[in-house]
Formats: structure tokens, sequence, C-alpha cells
């Protein structure tokens, strides 16, 4: 994986390495052997493992260098999906972020045994060209002792003048044979379902279960939201905070996509 130094750290044990391409990643471990491994090519997680050494996040195996990866976690900023005038998923993904030497603590409550690093994104006069707002983007991501993954994002205004976008982490798990897989915690919500000319129906089972390809959009999703995988005996429990509805569409929501592998 090409260079690597290690960071004496008081958080817990980061690593700064360099990908295939000669971009750099920093890679966060806890001392019961869980690991994730951030990507400055669009802030983007690549790599969550368990403290036994098992991927929890999905990475296609065309992924291309200097392209968004296609799995792991991406960061779609400020446009999710293609509703503007922006590019896919907004510019985040595609950008080169920084890492901030001297980020703030952590509270003194949410400090115990996590490893942490913040990342920082700035527009550049291209940037400002397409979508010309003065933003500062900082994502932190979390790595708990007990192997949790946490990603926190705060977005500031810099120059006062409003502005509104939306924004979403784009989140790939891996899991097994998609049949033994089902999501509970989406019961009588409405969807979007972009199968169907992004129609809206309202979600009649009591849980989701797949059978086909499926590409949906659940619309005002509750804190937690449960993905189970009977064939891995694995549970992935979601929960955000944060990200209250506002306007159309909702901005908080959950985008399912089921298709081939590829």
């Amino acid at each position: 994986m090409g260079h690597s130094a290690a960071l004496c750290d008081h958080r817990a044990a980061i690593e700064i390495t360099k990908d295939w391409n000669s971009i750099e990643q920093v890679v966060l471990r806890n001392p019961q052997g869980a690991s994730a491994r951030v990507s400055l090519h669009g802030g983007q997680v690549v790599s969550w493992r368990n403290e036994q050494g098992k991927e929890l996040l999905f990475t296609s195996s065309k992924a291309k260098p200097s392209k968004a990866m296609r799995g792991g976690i991406n960061i779609c900023f400020p446009q999710f999906g293609n509703c503007g005038s922006l590019e896919q998923h907004g510019f985040a993904r595609n950008k080169i972020w920084t890492v901030d030497s001297n980020p703030p603590p952590l509270q003194s409550n949410e400090s115990q045994g996590k490893s942490f690093i913040d990342l920082l994104l700035k527009p550049n006069e291209e940037d400002l060209k397409c979508w010309p707002h003065s933003f500062e983007f900082r994502l932190r991501v979390l790595l708990a002792t007990t192997g949790d993954l946490a990603l926190i994002s705060r977005v500031r205004n810099v120059n006062g003048k409003p502005f509104s976008f939306s924004f979403a982490y784009h989140t790939y798990l891996s899991v097994s044979d998609i049949s033994e897989v089902r999501i509970e915690g989406l019961e009588t919500l409405d969807y979007l379902d972009n199968l169907c000319n992004r129609e809206r129906f309202t979600e009649q089972g009591d849980a989701i279960t797949f059978e086909s390809e499926v590409d949906r959009v659940y619309l005002s999703c509750p804190n937690i939201v449960a993905v189970l995988d009977h064939e891995r005996k694995r549970t992935f429990v979601i929960r955000k905070e944060g990200l209250p509805d506002v306007g159309k569409p909702p901005f908080a929501f959950l985008n399912i996509i089921v298709h081939k592998a590829y």
C-alpha cells in the first residue's frame, strides 16, 4: 500500500499511508483490532474492518484510480443524485481533502477510547464557478473501542450569504446473498421508486426483503434503521442525528439500491 508513517496520538493509533495512485489515506485503529481507512480523495471511507479483520464495506473490483470509488462511504455534497445542476452527487467526492492537524477536541464524554481524524474541504476557483457559495466542510471520522464507526459533518457558511444544499453518506455495506438480507425500521414510510420514474409509494411490509433489483429513496426516515444479514449472522444498526426534513425533497432519507454485483 505504499509508504507509511505512524503518528503518535493520545486518541489512538493513526497511520498515514498512500494508495496505488499515491493519494494519502488515513488509517484509524483501536486496541481490539478494528480499523477504518479514509482516503483524502473525496473524504471517502474505503474500508471498515471489525476486530476479526472482516471487511464490513463493499468496494467494486472495477474501481478506477482518480475517480470516485464505487463503494465504501461516498460523501455526496452539495448535491445528492441528479436533483440539481451539478454533476451526479456533487463535486465533494472528486476533490482532494486536507487533514486538520489541530482539530477541535472531542467532548469529554465522547473521547474515551475513540480514534478520530478531521478532514476539511474548501471550494477552489473552479468550484465557485459552478456553485458560487463559500463554505468549509469539516468531516470527522471516529472509530470507537467497540468497533463502531461514526461520521460527523459540519458545513460552515464562510461569507454569510445564504445557500441551500443536499447531502448524503452514500454507504455500500458488504452483505451475503441479498435474499438473506432484510431491513427493519422503514415500515409505513413513503418512498420514491427510481425504477418507476420516481413514483411515490408507501411501504406496506413490516420489513424490506429483496427478490429483484431495487432503487428507492425512503423519505422522513427514523433515527435508527437495522440491516439484518441472516447468512452472516450480522446486523448493521444505522443511527443518525440531525438532518431534519427541510423543503422538498426531505433531507432525511435513506436511499436503498440493490442490483447485480459489479
